[in-house]
C-alpha cells in the first residue's frame, strides 16, 4: 500500500508515538529512581535506656568527660624563651614538679648584681661601724680630760662632728644593703616565677608549647593554653541537662552512662554534685535535632574505673531516674 500524505496526520499517527515512547522513558527512570528500601545496621549504635529504666520515668541528657579536678590551663607569668620542657601528653605529675622554664638569664644577672651590691653594703657597713668605734672612743677621751685647758672647743667639736657622720655613714651603709636585699629577693622571685610547675599532682592531658618557643604572658582570644592538665583518677563526667527537664532530676541518683556510639558498653556513675547555676548550653552533639539556644542545668557524675573506655573530653550519653510524680 503506498504512502498518500494526504492521508498524513500527525496528531493521529506520530503524537501517540511520542507519547508511548515518553511513557516508558518516565516509568524506566522512575523505576530507577527509586531509593533503596533495604533495611541495614546503623552507621553508628544510637542511645538506648538501660533495662533499668526502660519502663520508668527516666532524664536523658548528652556530656563530655573531665578529670576530678577539671581541666587546669598552665600559664606564665612572664614572656620569654621557653628553655627546657620537661613533660609530654599523657605523663603523671607530682605537685610542685618542674614543667617548663623560660629563660632567666637577665633576672639571674640582676640577682648577680645585687648579691654584689650586697657584699659592697655590708663592707661599707664594717667600715662605717669601725670609723664609728673610732670617732666615739676620741670623742670620749676628750670628754674625760679634767682640765678644760688641755683640749680646745674646736677639737671637741671635731670629734663630735667625726662621730655623727660616721653613725649617718653607718645608718647609709645599712640602708643600701636592705636595697641591695630587696632586689636580690625580687630577682629570686623572678626567677621562681620563670620555672613553671604542676599546681596539683595529675596527668599532662595536652602540651602546646616547644622548647625555643617564645611564650606571651599575653595570650589572644583563641590562643591555646601551654600545657593542659589534671587529675584523671578519677574521671568525672559533666552531663547537660535541658532546664525544662531540670526541676525532674532525681538528684543524688545514680546515672547510666555509656560512651557515644556504643550504647551496649554502659556503666553506672556516682553523683558529685549539680552546678549551681544554669549557663547556655556549650557542648553540642551534632544531631540535627539537637536545639542549641537553651540554657542547661549541669551535673557532675565519678566514672569507675574502665580500663580505657572513658578518656577526657570524649562525649557520652546518660540517663538519670526522674523524681517520682508529686514529689
Amino acid at each position: 500500500m503506498a504512502f498518500d500524505p494526504r492521508n498524513f496526520s500527525f496528531s493521529r499517527q506520530i503524537l501517540p508515538v511520542i507519547a508511548v515512547i515518553g511513557l516508558i522513558l518516565a516509568v524506566f527512570f522512575i523505576w530507577n529512581g527509586l531509593p533503596d528500601r533495604q533495611l541495614s545496621e546503623p552507621e553508628r549504635e544510637p542511645p538506648r535506656a538501660p533495662a533499668a529504666l526502660a519502663n520508668t520515668e527516666r532524664v536523658a541528657g548528652a556530656g563530655v568527660v573531665e578529670p576530678s579536678s577539671e581541666v587546669i590551663q598552665i600559664g606564665s607569668a612572664l614572656s620569654g624563651l621557653v628553655t627546657g620542657l620537661y613533660v609530654a601528653p599523657g605523663d603523671r605529675v607530682g605537685a610542685g614538679q618542674v614543667l617548663f622554664t623560660v629563660d632567666d638569664r637577665a633576672a639571674r644577672a640582676a640577682l648577680g648584681e645585687a648579691n654584689a651590691a650586697i657584699a659592697e653594703a655590708r663592707a661599707a657597713i664594717a667600715e662605717a661601724q669601725s670609723a664609728r668605734a673610732t670617732a666615739g672612743r676620741q670623742l670620749a677621751l676628750y670628754r674625760n680630760v679634767d682640765d678644760p685647758a688641755a683640749v680646745s672647743r674646736a677639737e671637741v667639736i671635731r670629734a663630735e662632728g667625726e662621730a655623727a657622720a660616721a653613725n649617718e655613714r653607718l645608718r647609709l651603709a645599712q640602708a643600701r644593703l636592705q636595697s641591695a636585699q630587696a632586689r636580690a629577693n625580687s630577682a629570686s622571685t623572678e626567677i621562681g616565677r620563670l620555672t613553671i610547675r604542676a599546681p596539683i599532682a595529675g596527668e599532662i592531658l595536652a602540651v602546646n608549647i616547644r622548647k625555643g618557643e617564645y611564650v606571651s604572658t599575653m595570650g589572644g582570644g583563641g590562643s591555646q593554653p601551654f600545657i593542659e592538665m589534671g587529675q584523671t583518677q578519677p574521671l568525672h563526667v559533666r552531663i547537660d541537662i535541658d532546664e525544662e527537664q531540670a526541676p525532674r532530676v532525681a538528684l543524688g541518683a545514680p546515672a547510666t552512662v555509656s560512651p557515644r556510639g556504643a550504647s551496649d558498653r554502659q556503666v553506672k556513675a556516682k553523683f558529685v554534685r549539680a552546678e549551681p547555676l544554669v549557663v547556655p548550653k556549650r557542648s553540642l552533639t551534632n544531631s540535627a535535632a539537637e536545639r542549641v539556644d537553651v540554657r542547661v542545668l549541669q551535673v557532675i557524675y565519678e566514672l569507675p574505673e574502665t580500663d580505657g573506655l572513658f578518656r577526657v573530653g570524649q562525649q557520652v550519653d546518660a540517663y538519670i531516674a526522674a523524681k517520682e510524680p508529686g514529689k
